[in-house]
This record gives C-alpha cells, sequence and structure tokens, in this order.
C-alpha cells in the first residue's frame, strides 16, 4: 500500500433506514441512478472484479473496479483505474449505518494530488462526495 498524502470524509444524516439508504446506493453501477454528475454507468467485469465505467455530464469518463462489498455491513470499496481527476491511488469507500431514526452515510477516499495542488484534488473529491450525498439524500427519503 503506498502512503496516501491526503484523505477526505463527507457524512450526510438521512431520514430513512439504513436498508432503504443502501437499496437507492444499490449495486455498483446504481451510482448512476443518484449522481448528479454522472449520466450513465455500464458494468463490467476484469479478472472476476465488477468494473463500472462512468459517463460524465458535459464530457469525460472515469473507470472504477469494486475491490470488496459486504451488504451485511452495508458497504463498498473501489479504486480508481482510470479518470480525468487530478488525483493518482485512490481508494474509496462507501457505507451506510444506522443514526438515530435514519441513517448516516459515510464516503471515505484516500489518494495522492496528480498534476496539481493538494487542496484542487481534495476540492475536487470533496465536490464529488457533497453533490453525491446531497442528491442520495434527497432520492432516499
Amino acid at each position: 500500500m503506498p502512503g496516501y498524502a491526503l484523505e477526505v470524509t463527507r457524512s450526510a444524516d438521512i431520514a430513512a433506514p439504513p436498508a432503504k439508504v443502501w437499496q437507492t446506493i444499490g449495486e455498483f453501477c446504481g451510482i448512476g441512478d443518484w449522481h448528479p454528475a454522472i449520466e450513465k454507468c455500464a458494468l463490467s467485469d476484469k479478472d472476476g472484479m465488477k468494473v463500472r465505467t462512468l459517463s460524465l455530464k458535459g464530457g469525460g469518463t472515469i473507470k472504477e473496479e469494486q475491490v470488496s462489498r459486504d451488504d451485511k455491513v452495508m458497504s463498498y470499496t473501489y479504486t480508481i483505474l482510470e479518470s480525468p481527476l487530478p488525483v493518482s491511488d485512490y481508494k474509496s469507500t462507501l457505507s451506510v449505518a444506522p443514526a438515530g431514526s435514519g441513517s448516516k452515510v459515510t464516503w471515505t477516499g484516500t489518494f495522492n494530488a496528480k498534476g496539481a495542488p493538494d487542496t484542487v484534488a481534495t476540492d475536487a473529491i470533496q465536490g464529488i462526495y457533497d453533490s453525491g450525498l446531497k442528491a442520495l439524500a434527497d432520492k432516499a427519503k
């Protein structure tokens, strides 16, 4: 494991039961149904691992590989294989946990900046997480 220079963690409280929120997150390509930056998601297999190719609104694609998934604890982890984002060695986990009468969704990523200052890389990832969590909260209600 390379040493990661940067980490971003964002979370959102959602007024819906964890099982419903996890169902809204859906399968690995389910992100195409709720993240506002994603136009479509195409799923494929690479050496037995699920790979999603995300077509971004406004152009560009991101290719990501799911490295683990646990439906019991409502969490999955993925890495970026190819991306226009200013990051490298990116690994991220999206998870759902009970919180009061609803849920807490946490999205954490570790990465290095690539071709940009750390703040630019961190801001890019924070923006992706924040817009996704907001849309997820709206959709899961």
